[in-house]
């Protein structure tokens, strides 16, 4: 059965199925619009993160000293019941044995994490306690049942911006108040964290809020509970709640890093100097991997090393990802972005090629030279995969285009074009002196032509000038924003309906109260099929910001998922294994359970993930600093 069967047996299930968020859908861009700008005000003046220095900030600890230990990290996966479902299942698995990697690396059996830590929007599309239940408790609880049999995995979460919008009430009700989910066994108190692993590591999550600077409570503990602790030699996994090393370049943001190259900076490689002087010394630790979701795909950036020859440009291969841009290194730091736990696929086709960290024209007053991360080989979906897959937004009959993916969208773009045509229609009885039904009933398709084509330079000459007085003003060039173009598009749209409605002869003896209505209705029709087709267009012409985003969030794909699973052995390596599944489970059935009542299980085998790229070897601080990082 699928999801919407599955709904009619929420009583049994505990929780109600879900199917993946219409992101185009203009009720839901409405609702999303209003939970940000309430977020955003409450946020400001009533932030959640300050109350919490009430909490208890007992330190945290997983895994036992000379033993290996073994993680899953995941993000972005409250979303849709069958991607969230399936990598759910997937990490409660006592174990995986992944397919081989594409260079044929084979994959050796991998053991469930002791720790499942998620690495933000926990929930879609806003936080609620109802969607928190139905999207990712009653999943996670369903995929791994709590039994009194053996030890209980942990979990750990950092909010994303989703969780944020309800101002983290729900968030903290469900990961801070140390309940299960399932099997697994929520023990963080606060909405951040620090925790100390075995072999000299720590696992830190931070709360940025909606991309705010962290707070003053939240620095007190990690100054306490971390910064104080830290020795050196010490190894640090970093999570956060978006990739901003990667807006730096992509939405040309020099600022983007500043909170987390602060936070390394000041709380990880330097602490309070114990002689009490104020001063802060350095610790000897560094940050060895910096992981986050929040961009629904898989990309790796590795750290350049003073040894590795110049490089300034990728040739073609290195490009569309078949041959290696750096060969593997443990010394190297690395920045991961795994959101693939169950929200729409994001694009992969906008990453840049290299990131100087931190940038030099950022405005921070202290800051270290800038280290250049490049673009590992392999990101999920690959280049060429997600600029042709992004063109099926406006692919007219597939399953993936707009009209079918988000129904009512169509229904807004008829009733602008219905609003255009009555516009215009006025403006037509106006140049004619004659009423606007007379002036559709009599005009010619050149009065009509002419009319829409002025209005059309108007409107773009007027929408053009704040570009060209900036373009004056600073003296630099720039390309005008593609909001532009979406206006543009609908008005041709729109003068195609007039002109066509005005060229079909109408009989003199049919009634105005007959005309206006079949005006309206094929405005309605016209509009709502071409001026979605035509808002489509649009969003492929951008190539950065939100209507970038669009390409895929329109599509909400909702195969393509998965997760990173991280061994930490006892030489204190930390091995990263990216596991991936290229089509989720769509079919359910549900049976018996002792301990659930009813629990849904896949009516196929469960997919066997497989290996995305070779695991990635992470040396401890100490080794990568003795061979010369």
């Amino acid at each position: 059965m699928k999801v919407v069967d599955l709904r009619a047996q929420e009583d049994e299930l505990g929780f109600r199925p879900e199917p993946a968020v219409r992101w185009l859908a203009p009720g839901e861009l409405w609702r999303a619009g209003v939970k940000l700008v309430l977020s955003s005000l409450f946020a400001s003046y009533a932030d959640k993160r300050e109350v919490q220095e009430a909490s208890p900030a007992r330190p945290l600890s997983v895994g036992v000293e000379g033993e290996d230990l073994w993680l899953d990290f995941v993000a972005d996966l409250g979303d849709g019941f069958d991607a969230t479902y399936t990598v759910a299942l997937l990490l409660a698995a006592e174990k995986v044995e992944p397919r081989p990697a594409p260079d044929g690396t084979a994959g050796s059996p991998l053991p469930r994490g002791a720790l499942l830590v998620l690495g933000g929007d926990e929930v879609y599309p806003t936080a609620s306690a109802r969607e928190y239940d139905n999207r990712m408790k009653g999943p996670y609880r369903a995929a791994l049942p709590a039994t009194a049999d053996g030890p209980a995995p942990q979990m750990l979460a950092v909010p994303g911006n989703h969780d944020w919008y309800d101002g983290l009430t729900a968030f903290l009700r469900l990961f801070t108040q140390q309940r299960r989910i399932g099997a697994w066994r929520t023990v963080q108190h606060r909405s951040y964290f620090a925790v100390r692993l075995p072999q000299r590591w720590w696992l830190v999550g931070l709360d940025t809020q909606l991309g705010s600077e962290l707070d003053g409570p939240q620095l007190r503990y990690f100054d306490k509970h971390l910064s104080r602790r830290l020795e050196a030699g010490d190894s640090v996994i970093l999570c956060s709640a978006a990739p901003t090393w990667v807006h730096t370049v992509e939405d040309g943001d020099n600022d983007a890093f500043n909170t987390l190259h602060f936070f390394d900076r000041q709380y990880i490689r330097s602490k309070p100097d114990p002689d009490g002087d104020g001063a802060r010394v350095a610790t000897g630790a560094t940050v060895r991997l910096w992981i986050t979701g929040d961009s629904h795909h898989y990309a790796r950036f590795a750290e350049r090393l003073s040894s590795d020859p110049p490089q300034p440009d990728r040739t073609p291969a290195q490009a569309a990802g078949v041959e290696p841009a750096l060969p593997p290194d443990p010394r190297r730091r690395q920045m991961v972005t795994c959101g693939l736990g169950g929200a729409y696929l994001s694009a992969t086709h906008d990453l840049p090629d290299a990131l100087p960290l931190p940038p030099k024209r950022s405005r921070m007053r202290e800051k270290d030279e800038p280290t250049s991360f490049a673009r590992a080989d392999v990101c999920y979906p690959d280049r060429v995969t997600s600029r042709r897959w992004a063109g099926r937004l406006a692919l007219p009959g597939s399953r993936h285009a707009l009209l079918q993916r988000n129904p009512s969208f169509g229904a807004v773009a008829a009733g602008v074009h219905v609003a255009l045509l009555l516009v215009l229609s006025g403006l037509l009885g106006l140049v004619t002196e004659r009423n606007p039904v007379a002036a559709v009933r009599s005009a010619g398709w050149s009065e009509a032509t002419v009319l829409c084509g002025v209005v059309t330079v108007v409107v773009a000459v007027l929408l053009l000038l704040p570009w060209a007085w900036r373009r004056l003003r600073t003296r630099t060039w720039h390309t005008p924003s593609t909001a532009v173009a979406a206006v543009l598009l609908q008005l041709l749209v729109a003068a195609g309906v007039l002109i066509v409605a005005v060229t079909v002869p109408i009989p003199a003896d049919v009634p105005a109260w007959v005309l206006v209505p079949a005006a309206v209705a094929w405005a309605a029709v016209i509009g709502g099929l071409v001026g979605t087709e035509a808002f489509a267009l649009y969003v492929l012409l951008a190539r950065r910001g939100q209507a970038f985003g669009w390409q895929m969030s329109g599509q909400s794909v909702e195969d393509c998922k998965g997760f990173v699973r991280m061994h930490l052995d006892t030489d204190g390596t930390l091995t990263l294994h990216p596991l991936v599944v290229d089509e989720v489970c769509h079919d359910w059935t549900v049976v018996d359970h002792p301990l659930l009542g009813a629990r849904p299980v896949p009516v196929e085998p469960l997919p066997v993930p497989r290996l995305l790229e070779p695991p990635v070897v992470i040396a401890p601080t100490s080794r990568a600093q003795s061979t010369g990082q």
